[in-house]
């Protein structure tokens, strides 16, 4: 995307929701000429069951509402797009069955499957699907609607047949429409969007216990294979042993989100349960407000990455699980590099940038969301820098409102600990000099935009580039990435080892 859109371009993020996409754009000429979603209804049951989460939506409108748990609850469940993800994190069909790309990369033309229906009755066309489009560029408030920019117009050519141009050729827009801006709606029911969703999806939102669930019930009339449970419940726990007796106790059956791994050892020893243990892209970071002092000061954030000992913070507050990055880019993106030695662990090193800064003593405030891993995480942080003469005042903020409020809108803090879960968000986080972190850098956002409109090693390249100059920079640090840690009973069967996208896909699940 252009310069321009890139500093139009930001992403929020539920700090916990690890269920988000981290892999090949898979930007051919041609998609698959069959969708994975058509068929039968193999596996239905009456069954339910019961999932344990943290991070509940604020609202169920992610056009106004920031926040990964609404398209966690919602994206591939009630809402389809056009394309979805697969486990593999390959661009697959979903509502749309296959699409051809113009040899100049501007115009997408999508067949769409053609027994569809929203769940209020009406068969879904492409009318719906431009409608969906045109809403975000129009009506959407929320700072990821940028990504889709670049399109200049979305229009019906017949039902089963859609037509996207845009602006220029761009690697980034097809893998962002499995995002939540790629979700299709009906224009009938966007006057309640925020508190009964209505989709295409193997679910139908039924009602929510603020403050307790969410509850689906299977959509029978689907298009596609209908789902094993006939009821879903996503419960929400804001304390992880709760969360965890939930499980122990029966009252659920998944744990989706662990967010205690220490306490895995009561699972792992006990046969009448499974834990998966993979990855996601979800970078815990260490955010620097890089528009005020302190830490306009480019030497005191590279002594602040120089003072963070690592390894000891992930093996202290998150038992040693999840991976040392160095950079805003997960091992599952194509432009990955090990940037861990970069800013080796060297309390000296940080000693004597701060003398050289006059930074010596100086105070900052750490503002932290109340999470589990951001407030274990924030008292090492805290200890290390200390360790090397600086002050730290901690502060623990409720989330998401008032976390929201003073860090992500008002930036009213030195640093904060929260984790980034949107896909490839390198861009919005750091290209978008508005963004909370407040970083403005030409060279970042130039590479960004070449890293788009070139070809697919350009985007390589170009993003390598990105990576590279924002961690040298020290525009924030890395802390780690964190693992997707799943504990259910032993029954369940169809959970994600790896988080790959940003909904958590209820069809999939069944009992063996």
């Amino acid at each position: 995307m252009s310069t321009r859109h890139l500093r139009a371009a930001g992403a929020f993020f539920a700090a916990v929701a690890l269920l988000t996409t981290a892999c090949s754009a898979g930007s051919g000429t041609t998609g698959s000429s069959s969708s994975s979603g058509s068929g039968g209804q193999s596996g239905q049951s009456n069954d339910s069951v019961t999932i344990g989460l943290v991070a509940e939506p604020a609202s169920l409108d992610f056009g106004t509402t920031d926040g990964a748990a609404i398209p966690q609850a919602l994206l591939d469940n009630v809402y389809e797009g056009l394309v979805k993800l697969d486990q593999d994190g390959k661009v697959v069909p979903d509502l749309a069955k296959s699409w051809d790309i113009s040899s100049d990369r501007k115009t997408y033309t999508f067949h769409l499957v053609d027994n569809a229906k929203f769940t209020d009755g009406h068969a879904f066309t492409a009318t719906d699907a431009a409608y969906s489009i045109n809403r975000v560029k129009k009506d959407w408030t929320i700072s990821l609607k940028s990504a889709m920019d670049v399109v200049t117009a979305a229009e019906a050519v017949d039902p089963a047949t859609l037509k996207v141009t845009l602006a220029h050729p761009s690697n980034d827009w097809l893998y962002r429409m499995t995002t939540r801006i790629g979700a299709m709606m009906t224009q009938s029911g966007v006057a309640t969007i925020a508190t009964k969703p209505v989709g295409t999806g193997p679910y139908v939102f039924q009602n929510w216990k603020r403050g307790d669930s969410i509850t689906f019930q299977r959509n029978d009339s689907y298009w596609g294979t209908k789902p094993h449970f006939k009821t879903v419940t996503l419960k929400y726990f804001k304390d992880p042993t709760a969360l965890n007796n939930a499980l122990l106790t029966g009252t659920i059956n998944v744990v989706g989100t662990v967010q205690a791994p220490e306490s895995l050892k009561q699972f792992t020893s006990n046969d009448k349960y499974r834990v998966i243990e993979g990855t996601t892209n979800g970078e815990v970071v260490l955010s620097f407000n890089n528009s005020r002092k302190p830490l306009s000061d480019k030497r005191i954030r590279q002594a602040i990455r120089y003072a963070i000992d690592h390894k000891a913070l992930l093996d202290t507050c998150w038992a040693g699980r999840g991976k040392l990055i160095g950079s805003m880019v997960p091992p599952t993106d194509p432009w990955y590099e090990d940037l861990t030695g970069m800013y080796p662990h060297d309390p000296a090193k940080a000693k004597s940038l701060l003398q050289a800064a006059g930074a010596e003593g100086a105070t900052l405030r750490l503002r932290i969301p109340t999470l589990p891993y951001a407030v274990s995480c924030g008292t090492v942080v805290k200890s290390q820098l200390e360790q090397v003469g600086l002050k730290v005042t901690l502060d623990q903020l409720e989330f998401p409102a008032a976390w929201l409020t003073t860090v992500f809108t008002n930036a009213d803090y030195d640093m904060s600990i929260v984790a980034h879960v949107e896909p490839r968000d390198i861009g919005a986080v750091f290209g978008n000099p508005k963004y909370y972190i407040r970083y403005d850098s030409k060279p970042v956002q130039e590479a960004l935009a070449k890293a788009d409109e070139g070809t697919e090693q350009d985007q390589v390249t170009e993003m390598k580039k990105a990576a590279r100059i924002i961690s040298e920079d020290a525009a924030s640090d890395f802390l780690f990435l964190l693992p997707n840690l799943i504990v259910a009973d032993k029954g369940i069967t169809g959970l994600p080892k790896n988080a790959i996208s940003e909904s958590f896909d209820l069809s999939q699940l069944g009992r063996s």
